[in-house]
Parts: structure tokens; C-alpha cells; sequence
């Protein structure tokens, strides 16, 4: 078996040789060659087939002398004639396809939007077509040959090049945006048009680039509005740096008198150097001191609001005990609940470890949240400070029985001086910037920031962060990616009792145990 399948080898071989040797001197190109090629084998194994069938069967009606050479006579007639009819046949099939070929170009040309160019591979136009092509040659020089590539702008015949070169590499197809100078400029119509061209390559059988398909389309007002765009973009961001510029030069030139305000007030208040005459000059040197206390907390909110959005707000990261840093804030605002006649507690969890954050940042995020909570509660309401750790994650919830919020202005809220009820007849003091802090600085530290609320009922604010100071990104990389502020609002926590769309009972959650 194996000496039988090495004389069929050599002389698969064999024919190979003989029938390219054949075909090469009948011309047509190497995938023409190869198809003839793979008919001819065909053939050549019927035919060995029928050199044995063909005689066996004549000698059952003759003498087998005569029966062999009339049998490998006909056999070889037949192959001939086989080979000569399938290449005519195939040759034919080809010839009639190149000869419909015009025809349909034609009607491209004629059909496709645009402007179209037959290119040859050197970039030379050779035929000009397309449905506008009168709008685009009645502003345009002659581009046959090399005309139209010296229309092109000359920064941009490099990419033009370019394109050409992937073509003829191998890619199917190119598209660049050009540059081209118009013949006549006026104020309506600019020096230069801007075009996009999709160009698609035609090549032979062996692969080889014969001409390039050409179609340009006006984009001149695509790139206008992209430009336009762009400018307004260039001019808010120019607008919000200068904005932030000015809250930072205000807000520092406003702490130095401020900070001597408070000091002479405490000074009066604690008459080192005199007594006060009466009890009406105590109290007008209380509301000074009080309302220079604000206006300087007002400040440094401004001040730590510009440097969040700037990216220069730098955190500084210590391990701390967070259930004092509850305890604290609920310290410092009890006496203010007590006043307005609500109820403040916190629900801290047993063990709970130490977390790994800005201390500052966190304290301003509780006092922020519960200084919001009982301005936005009426007498007799309940706000409950709760913190948890679960998986590495810190969560604070601060929620409350207040006036709650509706739904279609959950959007607004945290946004930097935007309040909810800011209309003249608005009961509730403030300028709208303590949650606007209280998001940036949650994203600072790589967190979560949720709320629910449903009006009447009352709100759940919640935060959650990584305990272990993981979710704040490297120095290298806030520099480069700054944070989004104010952040986006994040969906109503999945723990949170939910009632029908989104809603939820504030006054059971916010219950004292």
C-alpha cells in the first residue's frame, strides 16, 4: 500500500507539472490558473478510472485487441474535449462577468450621493461621477489626475497618502477627513471646504491594488457645530475655573476679618476690659459673634467646595475610633435638637473597629447630615445617627422624621448652592452648599452616596466607604482623574424598608429604641 500511494504522489505530481506548464502559456492570472488547474485534476482521475473501465467494456462485444486501443482512443478524445469545453466554459463565465462589469459602474457613478473619483493607485483621478457633482465642480478646479490631491491642504495630503498606502497594503477600505481650497472665497463660503472621504479599494485576482473607489461628502457644518462645541466647552470650563478662582480669593480675604470679628466679640463677650453697661449690648455682641461664627463656617465651606472641584482637596488619612466620632457629633448637636424639641440618639454596632480616613472629613460629613436633619425636622420628631461595618465596608446612616423630600427633586439635591424650598417664603435658613461638601467629600474617599425619602414621612441619607482607606485612589492617579463634583446621585439603598415607588417609612426607621 505504501509503494502504491507514492506512485500515485508522483504522479499527482507529475500532472501538476505538466498541466501548469500548460496553462501558463494559455494566459489568464494565478487564481484563473488555479481554478483551470483543479478542473484538470478532476478530469485526469475520471480518466485513469475510465482507461480500465473502457476496454473491459468493449472487449465483451469484440476481440480484446481491438477492444484496448479503440477504448484508450475514446477515453483520451474525451478527456480533450472535457478539458478544452470546461476551461472555454469557465473563461467564458469570467469574460461575461467583466463585460456586465461597465454597466453597473456606470450607474454608480452616476447614482451614489456625493462626489465620486475612479482613483488610480498612485492617487491620479481618472473618471469623475456622482449625483451632485455639479454643486461640488462649481466651486472646485479640475481634479483629473493630480488636480484634486493639490486642492487638498497641505497639512492634510499626508493623510491622504496615507489612506492610500493602507490600500495598498491589503485594507478593504480608508476613511479620512480632508481639507480642500475653494476656487473663489466670499463671507458666505470659508477658504476651505471640509469633506470626508471613504475610499474602497478594486484589486485583481492576485491581490494587487488596480484603482480606488473615491467618495467625498460635505462636512462642513458637522464640523462647525463640533468646533462650536468644542468652544463652549473651552469657555465653561473657563468659566467654572474662574469661578472657583473667585470663591477662593473672596473666601480668603474674607476669613482675616472675620477671624478678628469673632476674636474682639469673644473678647466683649468675656469683658476683660470693662463691663458691658446692660444686658442689650450682651445680646447684640452674642448675635455678632454668632453671626460672624456662620459667615466663617459659610467660608470654609466655599473654601473646601473650590478645592474638591479644583482637585486639590488633600485628605489626611489616620486610623480613628468612628464611634467617637458619632458620640461627638451627637454631642454637639444635642443641645440644638433639644431646643427645637426633637430627638437625637445613635445606634452604634458592638465592636466596631477602627476605620482608616480623614477624620476632619468624616466629623464635617456627620455634622453636615444631622445639622440638615433637625433643620428639616419639626417638633417632635425623632433622627437617629447609625453606624455599621460589614465586608471591610463603613456604613453611616443618618435618617429622620422631617418634611422629606419629592421624588422629581431628588435630582437637584447636592448640587452646589441649589436648595428645594428656595422660593422668598422659605422656611429654612442656609445656602444650600452642606450636602453639595458632604458628596464631595464622600466621593473623595471612593464612596457611596445614597438617599430615599418620601415627603411627610422623612429621609435616610446613607454613606458607605471602605474601612480600610482602600477606595481612595493613589496621589499619581487624583491628579489625573479628578473627582466628578458635585457626584452623581446614587439609587435608594436596597436596605432601606422600601414602600411603592421608591418610597419608604422614615418615621419607622428614624424610631428611637
Amino acid at each position: 500500500m505504501l509503494v502504491l500511494s507514492k506512485i500515485a504522489d508522483r504522479a499527482a505530481a507529475l500532472v501538476d507539472r505538466a498541466a501548469e506548464s500548460w496553462l501558463s502559456r494559455t494566459g489568464g492570472g494565478a487564481a484563473v490558473r488555479q481554478r483551470e488547474l483543479s478542473i484538470l485534476r478532476r478530469l485526469v482521475f475520471l480518466s485513469s478510472a475510465a482507461l480500465v473501465a473502457a476496454p473491459a467494456a468493449l472487449s465483451m462485444v469484440t476481440s480484446p485487441s481491438l477492444a484496448l486501443p479503440v477504448g484508450v482512443a475514446t477515453v483520451c478524445a474525451a478527456f480533450l474535449f472535457s478539458a478544452v469545453g470546461s476551461i472555454a466554459l469557465s473563461r467564458q463565465s469570467v469574460t461575461v462577468a467583466n463585460v456586465a462589469t461597465p454597466g453597473a459602474e456606470d450607474f454608480f457613478m452616476e447614482a451614489s450621493p456625493g462626489l465620486v473619483f475612479f482613483l488610480d493607485a498612485q492617487g491620479g483621478v481618472t473618471a469623475v461621477g456622482g449625483r451632485d457633482k455639479r454643486e461640488y465642480l462649481a466651486w472646485m478646479r479640475e481634479p483629473a489626475g493630480k488636480g484634486f490631491l493639490e486642492q487638498v491642504h497641505v497639512s492634510d495630503r499626508i493623510l491622504f497618502l496615507q489612506a492610500l498606502d493602507r490600500l495598498r497594503q491589503g485594507d478593504e477600505g480608508a476613511s479620512v477627513d480632508l481639507r480642500l481650497e475653494r476656487q473663489a472665497v466670499s463671507r458666505e463660503s470659508r477658504q476651505f471646504v471640509h469633506l470626508r472621504v471613504d475610499l474602497t479599494a478594486r484589486c485583481d485576482n492576485d491581490g494587487e491594488l488596480l484603482s480606488v473607489v473615491a467618495q467625498l461628502r460635505d462636512v462642513s457644518v458637522e464640523q462647525q457645530l463640533r468646533t462650536e462645541a468644542e468652544n463652549h466647552a473651552a469657555e465653561a470650563a473657563s468659566a467654572n475655573d474662574a469661578k472657583s478662582r473667585f470663591l477662593a480669593a473672596v473666601s480668603h480675604e474674607l476669613r482675616t476679618p472675620l477671624n478678628a470679628i469673632l476674636g474682639f466679640s469673644d473678647i466683649l463677650l468675656g469683658e476683660y476690659f470693662g463691663k458691658l453697661e446692660n444686658d442689650r449690648q450682651r445680646e447684640y455682641v452674642g448675635l455678632v459673634r454668632d453671626s460672624g461664627a456662620h459667615l466663617l463656617s459659610v467660608v470654609n465651606t466655599m473654601l473646601d467646595m473650590s478645592k474638591i472641584e479644583a482637585g486639590r482637596y488633600e485628605l489626611c488619612l489616620e486610623p480613628f475610633d468612628i464611634a467617637a466620632s458619632v458620640r461627638s457629633c451627637e454631642a454637639m448637636l444635642a443641645l440644638q435638637a433639644k431646643t427645637k424639641g426633637l430627638t437625637l440618639t445613635s445606634r452604634i454596632q458592638r465592636g466596631l473597629d477602627e476605620v482608616v480616613a480623614d477624620q476632619r472629613a468624616i466629623q464635617q460629613i456627620l455634622i453636615n447630615l444631622v445639622g440638615n436633619a433637625v433643620k428639616f425636622t419639626d417638633a417632635g420628631g425623632a433622627i437617629s445617627i447609625d453606624a455599621s461595618m460589614r465586608d471591610g465596608i463603613l456604613t453611616l446612616c443618618v435618617s429622620d422624621t422631617g418634611i422629606g423630600i419629592p421624588i422629581d427633586k431628588l435630582a437637584m439635591l447636592g448640587q452646589p448652592f441649589v436648595q428645594i424650598h428656595s422660593d422668598y417664603s422659605r422656611r429654612f435658613e442656609g445656602t444650600g452648599l452642606g450636602l453639595s461638601l458632604v458628596k464631595g467629600l464622600v466621593a473623595l474617599h471612593g464612596g457611596d452616596f445614597a438617599i430615599a425619602s418620601t415627603p411627610g414621612a422623612g429621609t435616610i441619607i446613607t454613606i458607605s466607604i471602605a474601612a480600610d482607606g482602600s477606595g481612595i485612589p493613589a496621589s499619581g492617579a487624583a491628579r489625573n482623574d479628578l473627582v466628578e463634583f458635585p457626584p452623581r446621585l446614587k439609587t435608594v439603598p436596597g436596605r432601606v424598608g422600601i414602600l411603592e415607588e421608591g418610597h419608604f417609612d422614615g418615621r419607622e426607621q428614624a424610631k428611637i429604641a
